[in-house]
């Protein structure tokens, strides 16, 4: 059914001028080099700088909300990239960390007032892992990237 709307908004895919942060968990770094890699080639691909990313690496998946809280206090960025691969071991852990990590980056993006994207594999085992980080199931940090160009330009339309 079409139905007739007076607006609509929608973000574009151009990062030309934007300022992106990216934090990225260095446990299981060999993925998450590969998630960095695609998001940063995302931004430059749609219009973005290398000039204008800055990366930071925190110890692993959980630290991840407190660097992207400190960038977004700075209000230097225009969006924040989450990027970190958590893989289910033999324990409830993975599942703990994955929930605290995400609730955490709705809130900081809601409370901040800035896009916060979600670039994390959560995986049950490294073969999933290495799907998601580039291979048959694509790339989570160019998906992230391209979320955060969105949001951006998205947030710019509505006033």
């Amino acid at each position: 059914m079409n139905h007739q709307i007076g607006q609509v908004w929608e973000g574009v895919l151009s990062a030309r001028g934007m300022k992106f942060g990216i934090v990225c968990g260095r446990f299981n770094e060999f993925f998450v080099s590969k998630l960095l890699d695609g998001a940063v080639d995302a931004i430059i691909r749609h219009g973005g700088a290398a000039a204008d990313i800055t990366a930071a690496w925190v110890p692993g998946s959980y630290e991840i909300p407190f660097a992207i809280k400190k960038m977004l206090q700075t209000g230097k960025f225009d969006a924040v990239i989450a990027l970190g691969v958590v893989i289910q071991g033999a324990t409830p852990h993975a599942g703990y960390i994955n929930s605290e990590v995400a609730k955490c980056l709705a809130q900081l993006g809601l409370e901040f007032g800035t896009p916060v994207t979600y670039g994390m594999i959560t995986a049950d085992n490294i073969e999933q892992a290495i799907e998601r980080s580039g291979t048959k199931a694509g790339n989570k940090g160019v998906d992230a990237a391209l979320a955060a160009i969105e949001m951006v330009n998205l947030s710019r339309n509505i006033k």
